[in-house]
C-alpha cells in the first residue's frame, strides 16, 4: 500500500484535548510503552472521525497494524463518549438561552432492505435517528443516543426524555411538525395547507421556520465530521461515535 502525507481539518484544540485525556487514561492504567504516544494516537482518532479513513489505510500511515489502530480508536472514541454531557447537562446549559430548537437527523448505514428496523420512511433510506438541541443561533447544544430510523421524531425525543427534560426546565422549544403532540413547552407551526391558513397563520409560519431552519446549522456541524455521513460499522457502536464528535466539538468550541 503506498502512503502519502495528508491533513486533518480540525482545531489544534481539539487534538490538545484529547491527547490530554489519553495520557491521563494511560497514566490510570499504567501503560508503560505503546505503540503510539498519546499525541499520535489522538492524531489517528480525529483522521477517523473527521475524514471516514477506513482502519487499514490509518494503519498503514501510521506504521501500525490494522488491529492496532482498531483498538487505539475505539479506545479514544470511548474515553471522549464518556466525558460527552448528559441531557441534564445539557438542558441546565440551555437554561440561560431564550429557547431552543429541536431536530431530528438520519445518519445513514450501509444496510439491505431487509433490516426494516433501520429504515426511515421520511428519508427513504437506511439510517439512525439522533436527536439534536441548538441554540438560538444555530450552535450545537447536544446530540441523542443514536435509535434505529423508523423510529419517528417525537418517539425518540420522548424516549430520551427530552421533551420532559425541557418541559420541568421551563425551557421553550422550537420544532417542526414532526413533533405533534410533544406538548406545550414545544412550540410547532400552524398545520394545514399554506393556501388555506390565514395570513396571520402564515405570518406566523413564516418566522417561525427562519427561526427553525438555524438548527441545519447545528446538523451541519455533527456532519462536518465524515465518518457520520455513511456509517459501516455495527449500529451499536454509532451512540459513542456520536456522543465522541459532539464531545470534540464542545471542547474545541468553549
Amino acid at each position: 500500500m503506498l502512503v502519502y502525507p495528508s491533513g486533518v481539518d480540525v482545531s489544534s484544540t481539539a487534538l490538545r484535548f484529547l491527547a490530554a485525556r489519553l495520557k491521563e487514561h494511560r497514566r490510570t492504567l499504567g501503560s508503560r510503552w505503546r505503540r503510539l504516544n498519546a499525541g499520535r494516537q489522538a492524531l489517528l482518532t480525529l483522521a477517523h472521525l473527521r475524514n471516514g479513513q477506513p482502519y487499514a489505510r490509518l494503519a498503514a500511515g501510521f506504521g501500525i497494524g490494522t488491529t492496532t489502530a482498531y483498538r487505539y480508536i475505539t479506545e479514544a472514541v470511548n474515553l471522549l463518549a464518556a466525558l460527552a454531557p448528559t441531557l441534564t447537562e445539557a438542558v441546565r446549559a440551555a437554561s440561560t438561552k431564550a429557547y431552543v430548537i429541536l431536530d431530528g437527523t438520519l445518519l445513514p448505514i450501509d444496510r439491505i432492505a431487509a433490516d426494516r428496523p433501520f429504515y426511515s420512511g421520511k428519508h427513504k433510506k437506511h439510517g439512525m435517528n439522533v436527536q439534536v438541541i441548538a441554540d438560538p443561533k444555530g450552535r450545537l447544544l447536544w446530540a441523542s443516543p443514536a435509535l434505529a430510523g423508523a423510529v419517528h421524531d417525537v418517539r425518540a425525543a420522548r424516549g430520551h426524555g427530552i421533551i420532559e427534560a425541557l418541559a420541568e426546565a421551563g425551557i421553550t422549544c422550537r420544532a417542526d411538525k414532526g413533533y405533534q403532540g410533544a406538548g406545550d413547552t414545544v412550540s410547532l407551526p400552524y398545520r394545514g395547507r399554506w393556501d388555506s391558513l390565514s395570513t396571520g397563520k402564515q405570518a406566523v409560519n413564516r418566522s417561525h421556520a427562519k427561526i427553525r431552519a438555524l438548527v441545519e446549522q447545528a446538523i451541519a456541524t455533527l456532519k462536518s465530521w465524515r465518518l457520520l455521513r455513511k456509517l459501516r460499522c455495527s449500529t451499536t457502536r454509532i451512540t459513542s461515535l456520536v456522543q465522541a464528535v459532539l464531545c470534540l466539538h464542545l471542547a474545541s468550541s468553549n
